[in-house]
Order: C-alpha cells, then sequence, then structure tokens
C-alpha cells in the first residue's frame, strides 16, 4: 500500500485485538486507562500487551485529567511511545506532561463546529501531535470513542498545522477513505468503529478499516 495513511487502533485489551493491529498493518496501538470506558485495562496488563507490540508500532497511552502520581506510576510499569491526553487538560498542562515525562504528547481537542478550531493552533504550540475528534455530547461520559462524526467540511481546504495531526470521532472502514478525502487527514484514528461490541475489537474489521484507510480494495465484513 502506497498511500501513506497512518492509522491508530485505540483501545486495545488483549493479545489477539493487539496481534489483528499489527497485522494490519496498524502505525499506532492505543491502550486506555480511564475506567469508565469500556476499553479501559490496567497498567499490569498494558505491560503485558505492550510487551507483543514490534518495534516500529508506537504504543500510546490514552489518558484522562491523568495527575501526576497515575501518570508517575503508569510509566514505571509500562514501555510506552506517546501519551495521548483526552481530557480537559490546558495548554500549560500539556507543556508540564512533555517536560516531565520526555515522551511526546498527543492532545485531542473535540470539535463541533468552527469556533472549536480556534484552539488547535494553542495547543499545536505545546503539543507533539494533535488529535481531532468529534466534541461528546454535554451528557456523554466518555470524552471519546462514542461513534460520532463531525462535519469534516470544517477541515477542508485548509493547511493543518504546525504539528502532525490525526483525525478522530466516527470513522469506520465505510467512511474513512471519504474522511480523509475531505480533510487531507495523513493520519486516523478508530475505536469502536471497528468493534463489534462495545471493547470488543473485531480482526476482520480491523482489517478492512486500515486496507480503506490506505486506498486498497475493501472488504467490509458482514455485521454480526
Amino acid at each position: 500500500m502506497t498511500s501513506g495513511i497512518r492509522v491508530k487502533i485505540c483501545g486495545l485489551r488483549d493479545a489477539a485485538q493487539v496481534a489483528a493491529a499489527v497485522d494490519a498493518g496498524a502505525a499506532y496501538v492505543g491502550f486506555v486507562f480511564f475506567p469508565k470506558s469500556p476499553r479501559h485495562i490496567a497498567p499490569e496488563q498494558a505491560a503485558a500487551l505492550a510487551a507483543e507490540v514490534p518495534p516500529g508500532v508506537a504504543k500510546v497511552a490514552l489518558t484522562v485529567d491523568a495527575d501526576d502520581v497515575f501518570l508517575d506510576q503508569l510509566l514505571e510499569r509500562v514501555p510506552l511511545d506517546m501519551l495521548q491526553l483526552h481530557g480537559h487538560e490546558s495548554p500549560a498542562r500539556v507543556a508540564e506532561i512533555r517536560a516531565r515525562y520526555g515522551l511526546p504528547v498527543m492532545k485531542a481537542i473535540g470539535i463541533a463546529d468552527a469556533v472549536d478550531l480556534d484552539q488547535i493552533d494553542t495547543y499545536a504550540a505545546v503539543a507533539d501531535q494533535l488529535l481531532i475528534d468529534a466534541k461528546p455530547p454535554k451528557d456523554a461520559t466518555l470524552p471519546g470513542g462514542n461513534g460520532l462524526a463531525f462535519d469534516w467540511r470544517l477541515l477542508a481546504g485548509r493547511k493543518y498545522w504546525t504539528r502532525p495531526w490525526m483525525l478522530a470521532g466516527g470513522l469506520t472502514a465505510d467512511n474513512v477513505a471519504e474522511a480523509v478525502r475531505l480533510t487531507g487527514a495523513r493520519q486516523v484514528d478508530v475505536s469502536s468503529g471497528v468493534e463489534s461490541a462495545p471493547g470488543v475489537k473485531d480482526p476482520d474489521r480491523i482489517r478492512a478499516f486500515v486496507t480503506a484507510a490506505q486506498g486498497g480494495e475493501l472488504a467490509v465484513p458482514s455485521l454480526r
């Protein structure tokens, strides 16, 4: 495949899911450390899974407004390549985490309408990467992984940004190629869009998603 689109499969919970993501060609694998999420795992589980990830595939920890005590313990136990901050972390907090741990930091930014784009440049000044995601509904219990998309036309024609960025929110094998076409994204993130049930990744859907994102021939698995 020659499209150059890099795919992140987030919310992996067991060795079979990690293997499916790696075998499909994912550039990033994500582990969720947020107890309210059906994709949450303990650091001990993540450490075992991280050991199965080959060199060249980035291991990403998704955290939500985590304090230093939690991050200290997490990084003592789990060999990680990147921290994904998916809460209400301020630009100052992002810079603080980046300096304290010496790891690349990706900040998630929720988008619902054009005014939400204004914060992107601010976070681009302190983060290594940006995750442009759909803003969760006001009553949502999860900051991401809700299977919702925003209007991708908000990004059309824009030359974003000074940092690498990743498109997320409601992506599936059926729509990821169109999302890439509309936004110009070179990286995409998926979680619920490759699941057969909340927290249960489907290997066939993972393969179909990566193939679709990278412009190959798509064979969408049947729903079950």
